[in-house]
């Protein structure tokens, strides 16, 4: 496994929103810039990963409680007060890498009233030669048990991380255009790269 990372400086005490390709991207992205992950309430029962995510100051959110979202926002926005980066993947889930879902700005919001910069990363997998691979992804029907054997089985990934030019929360109060914006981003960043 190798790390690329390219792209702008991360800007500080803001918000990473990312494309979701595997369990993987927490620790591409930590070793990046360490940053505090929103996950899904889900994964701290997962064997090993679960408890790797509770050791790294997780949030866990319970998907569908507008109740424990702004609970959740809560926790986020005194994340960025205290000047520590916070991790968001807003589709919600993850893909093969090849696309991104549409991105959900609920959690943006405390970004907004913080006044944090929300920058766009894009997360690409590659092969010793350059060319898209699919093995760290944890998709469909694939278990964690079938991705690990996918990403062994593969000699050399390259996990590409694209840090792109932050969005002004202050200039577009909107979190649905700030998704709208940093998916646009993204997905530019992927078909380019």
């Amino acid at each position: 496994m190798r790390l690329d990372v390219g792209g702008l400086p991360v800007a500080p005490g803001g918000v990473l929103i990312a494309n979701h390709v595997s369990w993987l991207d927490v620790f591409v992205i930590n070793a990046t810039c360490p940053s505090t992950f929103i996950s899904k309430a889900e994964v701290r029962a997962w064997p090993v990963i679960g408890w790797f995510a509770a050791r790294n100051e997780t949030v866990f959110l319970r998907r569908g409680s507008r109740g424990h979202a702004r609970i959740v926002n809560g926790e986020i926005a005194t994340l960025l007060a205290r000047g520590r980066h916070v991790t968001i993947f807003p589709e919600g889930t993850t893909t093969d890498g090849r696309g991104v879902l549409g991105f959900h700005g609920a959690l943006l919001q405390p970004a907004i009233q913080v006044g944090a910069p929300l920058q766009p990363v894009a997360l690409t997998y590659r092969d010793a030669t350059g060319r898209y691979t699919r093995a760290p992804a944890y998709d469909g029907d694939l278990s964690l048990v079938d991705t690990l054997l996918n990403i062994v089985a593969e000699r050399t990934i390259v996990a590409r991380v694209r840090l792109l030019a932050p969005l002004s929360t202050g200039e577009t109060p909107d979190r649905k255009q700030l998704a709208r914006s940093a998916r646009e981003a993204i997905v530019s960043c992927i078909a380019i790269d």
